[in-house]
């Protein structure tokens, strides 16, 4: 069984190239996108730019790679695309949501329904079973699920990653790979259009994490856009798509190995924004 479904199909990452260099945007509107979008904490000296004037475009069903060194802010990019943070200032849109928009309540409201996380440390509570943190996380978004319904959720994401017998388990009996795959089908429970994924091997061994990573990229078949944050290169040539950040900024962004320039136009500003 796929982990995850999607009514849409799903479109190719990439259109012909026009010229050296330069990559049609999607033919479809982009499940993410944002335009002059910076993050700063403090004001003046003080003032600290995490994220600085950046932008792109995501497409639907895409897996996509943000890279980078430490300090580069790739986390914080990450963060934005998530609604777990807010742009200091530009525009914002995911699955035609202006998300720089919402109050901090509405937010918290729309990340808990249209995205799943998936953290570097698992981020499991201690005291629950695995199938009742992923359980938790139905009750979380808000969905009206009676109780028997849940309890079917989450079997079946549980074993969509292969924990099927692990279910009873709390976090401290299971492996970190394991840990790891729990969180996952936590993040895939509610059948987001989105997962955002912070640096989802960087806690595991090289065969806990390459199974982590392949659940994660098989996402993109069934039509969930994947954005995963790493420091690993290697993982990030899998990607459909790849944007390397340095100092706030996007350095590179490239599609299938050719260099992207989105032309940024008002359709692709409001994204389905009505």
């Amino acid at each position: 069984m796929a982990l995850i479904s999607h009514e849409s199909s799903v479109t190719s990452p990439l259109s012909a190239p026009q010229a050296p260099g330069f990559t049609k945007p999607h033919a479809v509107r982009p499940l993410v996108s944002a335009h002059d979008v910076s993050r700063q904490w403090g004001k003046g000296s003080n003032a600290q730019l995490g994220v600085d004037r950046v932008d792109l475009n995501i497409g639907s069903g895409e897996l996509a790679a943000i890279v980078g060194p430490s300090g580069s802010g790739k986390s914080t990019l990450g963060a934005l695309i998530a609604g777990i943070d807010r742009p200091t200032s530009g525009s914002l849109v995911v699955d035609g949501e202006r998300i720089d928009q919402l109050s901090t309540d509405q937010l918290a409201r729309w990340r808990g329904r249209n995205v799943g996380i998936v953290f570097q440390d698992f981020h499991l509570l201690p005291t629950l079973s695995a199938a009742e943190n992923v359980e938790l996380a139905i009750t979380l978004s808000g969905r009206s699920v009676g109780r028997s319904k849940r309890r079917a959720e989450t079997r079946e994401a549980l074993s969509s990653v292969g924990l099927a017998d692990k279910v009873r388990r709390l976090p401290n009996e299971l492996s970190g790979g394991e840990q790891q795959r729990v969180a996952i089908a936590r993040a895939v429970v509610n059948r987001p259009r989105l997962i955002v994924a912070d640096e989802p091997t960087g806690s595991l061994d090289q065969a806990a994490g390459s199974t982590v990573f392949e659940l994660l990229a098989g996402l993109r078949r069934d039509g969930t856009t994947v954005v995963f944050i790493t420091h690993d290169r290697a993982l990030a040539a899998e990607a459909d798509r790849r944007i390397e950040m340095l100092d706030g900024s996007v350095s590179r962004h490239s599609a299938g190995g050719v260099d992207v320039r989105i032309p940024l136009t008002a359709d692709t500003l409001v994204a389905g924004v009505q």
